[in-house]
């Protein structure tokens, strides 16, 4: 059948089973909303309050779901605000189609109203971008995006149409999409070289990262655990992928990770690392990181081995079929002595905070209790990030939602709109800084709109809290514009964007806030008052090793 380009676009995001989308119309992109209008009641089309927000909220919907998410923009400014989000994606490996639209053809290149190269703008943060000039592989193009985004490493692409493409036709038929192959490049000699490295290893470490996500490998990576019998620390990506009630389990790795799992993977003699990338708030010192070990990597992206830290072996694939293979040819082992050694550790060194005053981890503490460790939870980024990944009990993947890679301040609010689109039935809520949350907090209107149940905590110290913490620390207390202690009122502000709000000033006020939060099936603010130098602990020093992880403890010995 004859189709114009912008129902063209329409019918492959059907074809890909895409259900919602986020985006912004402007005059470039208007033939796609009118398309998109015909088919409302088959496409769901969140209208976030600025492109940052649905370029968040794609992203949001695509971790929490396992889906590709889609976000659209109109060109020009329309385009060049979803960067950001754009870049958040590439750097945690999460699949979302951008679809821009530009100006007609013959004015591309010449400084139109509202034109930019977004193609050009966005190639070093995309995993493939097109610009598509002819109708007539425009459906292709977007099949093509859709299968570049989701498979192998998955990662964002931008596909940008010229309007008057949006406006011609041509003939177009349905196609299925092909299923995503999960691709292994080792060889069963490669396997039988790690298996061998296992069991000669007489303390043996598991570093799960957020690639075990993205392969749904958690099971794979359970049984791992249980056959190796290692202890097993994550990544602030890899939660939840190994049950953290469980008492292999010992917490973060890396700048605020916990000390059981520095000192351990210091003290290791074969660090095990699943669908991770050893990135420098994990390491430390390189030179310095789990010297005393030999390492194995596993890993989807060739690129990551040997990177930053030399590998032992490394095994290049899909993690969920390669630890099936490691798993079917591993002989149960037994490190008795080495568990209870871990076991003494996590004794002597449990993450601990000031009991006597309201504080984010007891809030986060709250929230697990009250959601049963159930929630989706998303976070911006700052102390209250590392708080919720301390302190929330993740017992399965997806459900810490946060910048990793990128670091973006902002992020969680429209990522926990996406994960309640994907994931309706479950409790969504918003970890942030108040000096995050002003960042996007325009997005709470866009919650309002649609009655879409989040809940937004603010935890508020009035300042810049993680960047406080190094002034503190390493910059002799000169706090250089972290001060925010003005008279914005974050309660009016939710009010008067069409959500419920509740301050919070009192540790006994928390149970009751949340409860209150859950049960209105709105959109809610719990604006958490704290104090101004609560630190966030153990931590180690950009560039030491990790073996120096210290805490207020060790400071005050000082």
């Amino acid at each position: 059948m004859v189709l114009t380009g912008a129902e063209i676009v329409v019918e492959c995001l059907k074809e890909q089973g895409v259900d919602t989308v986020f985006g912004y119309p402007g005059g470039t992109i208007l033939n796609v909303y009118d398309a998109l209008y015909k088919h409302s009641n088959e496409i769901n089309h969140i209208l976030s309050s600025h492109e940052q927000g649905a370029a968040h909220a794609a992203d949001g919907y695509a971790r929490a779901t396992g889906k590709v998410g889609v976000c659209l923009a109109t060109s020009g400014p329309g385009a060049t605000n979803l960067v950001t989000g754009i870049a958040t994606a590439y750097m945690d490996s999460v699949p979302i189609v951008a679809i821009t639209c530009n100006v007609n053809l013959p004015l591309l290149g010449k400084d139109s109203f509202q034109e930019v190269d977004i193609a050009g703008i966005t190639m070093p943060i995309t995993k493939h971008n097109y610009i598509v000039k002819d109708v007539n592989i425009l459906a292709d193009t977007l099949r093509k995006a859709f299968a570049i985004a989701g498979s192998g490493r998955p990662g964002p692409v931008l596909v940008d149409i010229t309007k008057d493409v949006t406006a011609n036709s041509c003939e177009y038929a349905k196609k299925e999409p092909n299923a995503v192959e999960r691709l292994v490049r080792c060889s069963e000699q490669e396997i039988g070289e790690a298996v061998q490295l296992i069991e000669q290893a007489q303390k043996p470490y598991i570093y799960v990262g957020g690639g075990a996500v993205i392969a749904e490998a958690y099971q794979e990576v359970r049984e791992f655990a249980q056959i190796v019998d290692a202890p097993v620390c994550d990544t602030l990506m890899g939660k939840g992928v190994y049950d953290g009630h469980d008492a292999r389990y010992t917490g973060m790795i890396g700048m605020h990770g916990t000390k059981t799992s520095n000192f351990g993977v210091s003290e290791c003699d074969l660090l095990i690392a699943l669908g991770a990338r050893f990135s420098d708030r994990v390491v430390g010192n390189p030179k310095k990181f789990a010297e005393n070990a030999k390492v194995l990597h596993i890993d989807i992206d060739a690129a990551e081995i040997n990177k930053n830290i030399r590998t032992d072996v490394s095994l290049v694939g899909d993690l969920k079929v390669v630890l099936g293979k490691l798993n079917a040819r591993l002989a149960k082992q037994d490190h008795e002595a080495w568990m209870q050694h871990i076991a003494q550790l996590k004794e002597k060194f449990p993450l601990s905070y000031d009991q006597s005053v309201l504080s984010c981890p007891y809030i986060m503490e709250e929230i697990d209790r009250l959601t049963k460790g159930e929630a989706i939870i998303t976070t911006d980024v700052g102390q209250h990030q590392m708080w919720a990944a301390q302190y929330y009990k993740y017992s399965l993947p997806r459900t810490l939602l946060t910048s990793g890679g990128l670091g973006t301040m902002g992020y969680g609010l429209g990522a926990c709109i996406g994960a309640k689109m994907g994931q309706p039935d479950r409790i969504c809520i918003n970890i942030a800084g108040d000096g995050c949350f002003r960042m996007n907090m325009n997005e709470l209107a866009t919650a309002s709109r649609y009655n879409i149940p989040i809940i937004q905590v603010v935890i508020n110290n009035h300042v810049l809290g993680m960047v406080r913490q190094w002034q503190t620390l390493f910059y002799g207390k000169r706090y250089s514009q972290t001060v925010l202690n003005d008279g914005v009122d974050f309660c009016k502000v939710a009010e008067g964007l069409g959500c419920e709000a509740i301050l919070v000033t009192k540790k006994e006020e928390v149970a009751p806030a949340i409860e209150k939060a859950i049960a209105l099936k709105k959109p809610v603010l719990l604006n958490c008052i704290i104090p101004e130098d609560d630190k966030v602990f153990p931590m180690v020093p950009a560039g030491a090793p990790i073996s120096e992880a210290f805490d207020a403890k060790d400071l005050a010995a000082k």
